[in-house]
C-alpha cells in the first residue's frame, strides 16, 4: 500500500518509519507548516497549572519559558515528552479528556497553544492564554498519488479537503475526523488511540 503522510516537514520521521516497518511505501507531502509567533519570554511562575496541547506548543513554550512551572498537564504522551515530562496526561487525548481528569479547583492556569486553538479548556478553567505559533495550510504542487492519506491535524484536513482528491484518508484525533467528515470525502475510521503511533500499532 502506498501511504501519503501530510505532517509538517521535520515532524514526519516517526510516522514514516512506523509505516515503512509494516512494509508500506510512504510518500511525504506536507500540507501544513508551523510558524512560531515571537521570541519573547513567557513567564510561567505563579501558575498552578501550565497546559500544553500539542508537540509544537510544548517545543515553543520550552524555547521561550522563564521560571519553573508548578505542575504541567499535557494532551498526549508525545506532547508531554516534547515538554520534558508532565504531571498529568489524560487517558483520553482531548481537551474534554483533560478537563475530566484535572483536579479542582485548578487554581491559576496558563493555556499555551496555537493561534485559533479550541478555547474549551481555557474558557472552562478561566485560564490565561498565550499563543505560541500558527499552523499555515499549504497546497500540494502536484496531485497526491497513493492508496491512503494520513491526516494528523484539523489544519491538514482542511488543506486536504481543498485538493478535491478522491483518495481515502485516515485521521488522528476527533477534531481531525470531524473536519474530514465536514469535507465529505472518503475516510477510514480513526484509530482508537489518538496518536501517530496508533496508525501502525493497532
Amino acid at each position: 500500500m502506498k501511504v501519503v503522510v501530510t505532517r509538517p516537514r521535520g515532524q514526519e520521521e516517526e510516522l514514516v518509519r512506523g509505516l515503512e516497518s509494516l512494509g508500506h511505501e510512504v510518500v511525504h507531502c506536507p500540507l501544513v507548516e508551523i510558524e512560531p509567533l515571537g521570541d519573547g519570554p513567557v513567564d510561567v511562575s505563579g501558575y498552578d497549572w501550565v497546559v500544553v496541547t500539542s508537540v509544537n506548543g510544548s517545543r515553543e513554550l520550552r524555547r521561550r519559558m522563564t521560571g519553573a512551572p508548578r505542575r504541567v498537564a499535557a494532551i498526549g504522551q508525545a506532547t508531554a515528552d516534547a515538554f520534558g515530562g508532565a504531571d498529568l496526561v489524560p487517558a483520553v487525548s482531548t481537551q474534554e479528556g483533560l478537563l475530566a481528569e484535572l483536579p479542582r479547583p485548578a487554581g491559576r492556569v496558563l493555556f499555551a497553544g496555537a493561534e485559533g486553538a479550541r478555547r474549551l479548556l481555557a474558557d472552562e478553567l478561566g485560564a490565561d492564554v498565550v499563543t505560541l505559533y500558527r499552523t499555515r495550510e499549504l497546497e500540494s504542487p502536484e496531485p497526491l498519488e497513493g492508496d491512503l492519506v494520513v491526516l494528523a491535524s484539523a489544519s491538514a484536513a482542511r488543506a486536504y479537503g481543498r485538493l478535491g482528491t478522491g483518495l481515502p484518508a485516515v485521521s488522528i484525533g476527533p477534531q481531525t475526523t470531524g473536519r474530514r467528515v465536514q469535507r465529505a470525502s472518503r475516510w477510514a475510521p480513526r484509530p482508537r488511540r489518538t496518536t501517530s503511533r496508533a496508525c501502525w500499532r493497532r
